[in-house]
């Protein structure tokens, strides 16, 4: 069996890309592969209130989204007042979308990440956060990144969960399943 990362006869697809980029590629790939499973379902069923992690589907792709949001501006360096009110009103904008205006909203802002991140010279550069609770942390560009793929992969794995209590199969989002798909459609 040919292993195309050690030499195989087939170039990388990955070999030019930053892992953080990578990384922030599969939270789009996965996040798309839940909406696409969600549109496959009764349209009723994502706002259903359930006895959960999360009182709905809906609520839990809004909190993916405010929080996605949130990581955009800490890496952006906006101000922690800035962060707070975006926080604050995020809530109430995604409370009654559909569907349909969630998916648009997330392609919107996988748009604004991936504009950032392309025009970063430095991936790995240090940034500061500060948190109330927590301090101030010094890290770089790349672990906020992976920060926000595996915040989102837990909370894809809430969705499994709810999907499998609202009686339906959840859709396979592990990063080696998207690894594999990167291999086979380059």
């Amino acid at each position: 069996m040919s292993n195309k990362r050690d030499g195989g006869t087939s170039e990388n697809i990955f070999q030019e890309k930053h892992h953080a980029l990578q990384l922030y590629d599969y939270h789009v790939w996965a996040n798309k592969k839940v909406f696409d499973r969600f549109n496959e379902l009764p349209q009723d069923l994502y706002h259903k209130e359930i006895q959960n992690v999360f009182p709905s589907l809906s609520k839990v792709m809004a909190h993916i989204y405010i929080v996605d949001n949130l990581w955009l501006s800490v890496m952006r360096g906006d101000s922690f007042a800035e962060i707070m009110a975006l926080v604050g009103r995020l809530p109430e904008e995604t409370e009654t979308k559909s569907l349909e205006e969630m998916e648009s909203m997330f392609s919107d802002l996988s748009g604004r990440y991936k504009a950032f991140l392309m025009s970063q010279e430095d991936l790995d550069r240090t940034v500061s956060c500060e948190h109330p609770q927590y301090g101030r942390l010094e890290t770089r560009l790349s672990e906020l990144v992976q920060h926000v793929g595996t915040h989102g992969t837990y909370h894809r794995g809430n969705i499994t969960s709810m999907l499998r209590q609202l009686g339906h199969p959840g859709v396979p989002t592990d990063y080696i399943i998207y690894l594999y798909a990167m291999n086979t459609s380059g």
